[in-house]
């Protein structure tokens, strides 16, 4: 499966709406992950382990602190993607 750009927010949409429940309208690269989505901390350490399951990456605790909207989600993982492509 190659892992597009639409991909990862397509993964990172459906990952939010099924694990916690939040209405797909609401969820834009710009959408906060604890103010306009209301996750709390430990919902955020939950999105963690989704994504380290779907994408089969390792989210290190810097890098988890970063998050603050669904784009930064998706950045990172779209950087992670990036550095597997040219490490090959």
């Amino acid at each position: 499966m190659e892992l597009t750009d639409q991909k990862i927010a397509a993964v990172v949409r459906e990952v939010l709406v099924e694990e916690f429940e939040v209405e797909p309208a609401k969820v834009t690269p710009e959408a906060h992950l604890f103010t306009d989505l209301e996750l709390d901390s430990l919902d955020g350490i939950d999105l963690i382990i989704a994504l380290e399951k779907k994408f089969g990456v390792k989210v290190d605790e810097e890098a988890a602190k970063q998050f603050r909207r669904v784009g930064d989600v998706c950045a990172f993982v779209a950087r992670l993607r990036d550095e597997r492509d040219a490490a090959k």
